[in-house]
Order: structure tokens, then sequence, then C-alpha cells
């Protein structure tokens, strides 16, 4: 007996993973801008931040180096959930045709992630050097990681592969709308 897993199938546990995913960095998005405007008004929160970062050194020597850094976990958090929602809308719209896989909307769907995940990349990489930065001034903070700031080679690799395949889809996109004209 052979079991045959289709195309429909595989498409619909991805939706099911990418709304997890996706819900998931809402959470991780709105847990740390919560956190950021609570520590702004009650310092203790510092100290157990979003995923038990303690933060509490920084915010005690300077409330503005706090306010950047979490801003930037914060931007980098956000392209992430972006990068998700646009999936999800993907699966939710129904944009994509087997029939006929160049069209348009996902195109600039491409183009939008790969562009968010160069959002990502810059700003965890803006992040990750500001942790740096501010550990050789001798403050002692949670390493890249662990704040969800690191991994920005991996962000611009996704992109520049993403951006790519998106070029392939343009070019798609341009013999799909000829060959259409010409039937």
């Amino acid at each position: 007996m052979e079991i045959r897993i289709g195309t429909k199938q595989i498409l619909a546990v991805l939706n099911v993973l990418s709304w997890i995913i996706f819900i998931g960095l809402c959470i991780e998005t709105g847990g740390i801008l919560f956190n950021t405007i609570y520590a702004w008004f009650k310092p203790v929160v510092a100290q157990y931040f979003w995923n038990r970062t303690d933060l509490s050194a920084l915010y005690a020597k300077d409330r503005g180096e706090f306010l950047t850094l979490a801003l930037l976990m914060l931007i980098a958090s956000a392209m992430k959930t972006l990068i998700f929602y646009r999936i999800v809308q993907l699966f939710y719209q129904k944009k994509f045709n087997f029939s006929k896989p160049f069209h348009p909307d996902v195109m600039r769907l491409l183009f939008h992630i790969a562009y968010f995940c160069l959002g990502a990349g810059v700003f965890s990489a803006w992040g990750a050097s500001y942790v740096s930065w501010i550990e050789k001034k001798g403050l002692s903070l949670p390493d890249a990681d662990q704040l969800r700031i690191g991994g920005a080679d991996v962000w611009f690799f996704m992109a520049v592969v993403l951006l790519v395949i998106g070029q392939v889809f343009r070019k798609g996109v341009e013999l799909q709308t000829e060959n259409d004209l010409t039937v």
C-alpha cells in the first residue's frame, strides 16, 4: 500500500504552520511592545523583560539606550511578523493558481516578503551591533539570540534568494502575459 501526499495536503499543512508561526510572532511582537511601555513606567519590569531577559542594568544606566534596544527588538520582530502576515494572506486570498502560477500578485508578494526579510536583517544586525557596543562600554547584556535579534546573516541570505526568485517570477509573468495575448 502506497501513501500519496498531494499538493493540496502539503499546502494545507503549510497553511496551518504559517498560522501557528504568525500567531506566535504576533504574541512576541505584542509582548515586546507591551513590556517596553510597561517598563518605561515601572522600572522593575526591565528585570524580566521579554523571554526572561534582564535589561534592568541597561535601564538603570540609561533609559534612552534601553528604549533604543527595545525599539530595535520591536522593529525586527515586527518585520518577521509581517513576513508571515503576507504568507497567511497568500493562503487566505487564494491568489496562487496552479494552472497559471506566474501571477502579478504572487510576484508582488515575493518582493514584499524579500523586503521584509531585508528589513529584519538590517534591524537584527543593527540591534546585535548595538548590544556589542553597549557591552564594550562595560555593561553586561544577554546575547543577541536571547534578545531575538541574532541571525541577521540568515535574513540577508533569505532576502537575496527571494529577490532572485521574484525576478524569475517577474520574467514568468511577462512570458505568461505574452502567451495569453497570442492565444
